[in-house]
């Protein structure tokens, strides 16, 4: 589906497994505020909203997929785990497994500067598509979205150490480059109650990452986890700290 044409909602539905009673819900959690300021005066709203109510949602709904699949895990392996799934990384890798990106409303600039492949607009996406199935079906029909969304992360969250992208940065950049990684809070946005932390990460005096988060702790996961994939990749950091 194209960026200005409300097309291929069936395909849409068929891969999360829900279908809308209101379409107008899912045209919401799929429109990025860049959309609206080109286009003053739509009749339609952004996904801003439905986001803050999916992170809900899918929060809950992780939380209870966790206790059932892993019943003698203790609640700070469950609480790791959890995050680690609904973080930036883990909403966007979601995000990406179902090509979600071709079905959001991007403003002309966005959508040129990439944002389709951004992973704070796929993550925030996917919490919106999330909150709008909550309010379409309710919470049985949003648990079984997010368990189909995350059947192949809940099939990895086997091995909980997986998900401790802090701990795997800290042993593997000591064994390849001698170095412990530095954690910095770049920049901060949103209100009080929707704070949004932007940390990067640096290894011996270089960035490898950032990442954003709605606490330091969960900004900081994520940027590991974008180091490590750079490690992973033998590739150059981003630039100097």
């Amino acid at each position: 589906m194209s960026a200005s044409e409300p097309a291929g909602y069936a395909v849409l539905e068929g891969l999360i497994g829900y279908a809308f009673r209101d379409r107008t819900l899912c045209e919401s959690a799929l429109t990025h505020k860049s959309w609206l300021n080109e286009r003053h005066g739509a009749a339609r709203t952004d996904n801003e909203r439905l986001e803050f109510l999916g992170d809900a949602v899918l929060a809950l709904a992780v939380s209870d997929m966790l206790m059932k699949r892993f019943p003698d895990r203790s609640e700070g392996e469950l609480s790791k785990t959890r995050a680690a799934l609904v973080s930036e990384v883990g909403l966007a890798k979601a995000a990406e497994g179902m090509g979600l990106g071709e079905w959001i409303f991007l403003g002309r600039g966005e959508d040129q500067a990439g944002g389709r492949r951004k992973p704070s607009i796929l993550s925030d996406a996917l919490e919106a598509l999330v909150g709008a199935v909550y309010l379409d079906g309710g919470f049985t029909a949003a648990h079984e979205v997010t368990e189909r969304l995350f059947a192949q992360a809940l099939r990895d969250a086997d091995s909980s150490v997986r998900f401790d992208f802090k701990s795997r940065l800290q042993e593997r950049s000591q064994a390849l480059l001698q170095a412990t990684p530095q954690y910095s809070v770049v920049g901060q946005e949103g209100p009080d109650h929707d704070r949004r932390f932007l940390v990067a990460i640096l290894l011996d005096g270089r960035e490898y990452g950032r990442a954003q988060g709605r606490s330091k702790k969960e900004a900081e996961q994520s940027a590991a986890a974008q180091a490590l994939e750079v490690l992973d990749r033998g590739a150059p950091p981003t630039g100097e700290g």
